[in-house]
């Protein structure tokens, strides 16, 4: 698909969802992970025993940066076989804009992500894609997440 298809197929779509991922567990292992990637070692966050003491609720929560942080995978954007706009050879992360973390992310609980296209514009080389990510955590009333992502698409 050329670049100006893809373009008019996306006019086509702003201010609908374009993707709704799986539910996906968000384990203590993952957390610890991210925990030693980013030095945020907060009890909050990888301390089981004492956040059942002692947290509001009564377990370990994700950091809100880690739910951010699973936006290409959530999205599928990391899935080679299956592109996520047919003729884009490559999606570049551009940036965020108005990221908030309503709510907290229970480890043990399970999220989604819900895309909703806001707008497409052109820019030197491809697209600039503008997309309000949400992320679900089951059961809750409050997103844990949201946030303008914005990805650039190559051709």
């Amino acid at each position: 698909m050329s670049e100006s298809q893809v373009f008019e197929r996306l006019q086509a779509q702003v201010g609908k969802e374009i993707h709704s991922s799986d539910w996906f567990e968000v384990t203590q292992a993952r957390v610890n992970a991210f925990a030693d990637a980013t030095g945020d070692r907060q009890w909050i966050h990888v301390d089981t025993e004492r956040a059942a003491r002692e947290s509001p609720w009564k377990a370990t929560i994700a950091h809100g940066h880690f739910t951010l942080s699973l936006y290409p995978m959530l999205r599928g954007l990391v899935t080679a076989e299956r592109p996520v706009f047919e003729g884009v050879r490559q999606v570049i992360n551009y940036g965020l804009d108005k990221l908030r973390f309503p709510s907290a992310v229970v480890v043990g609980s399970r999220i989604r992500a819900r895309c909703v296209l806001l707008k497409v514009e052109p820019v030197t080389g491809g697209l600039q894609v503008t997309e309000q990510y949400t992320v679900e955590s089951e059961g809750q009333p409050k997103p844990a997440c949201v946030a303008e992502a914005i990805m650039r698409l190559y051709f």
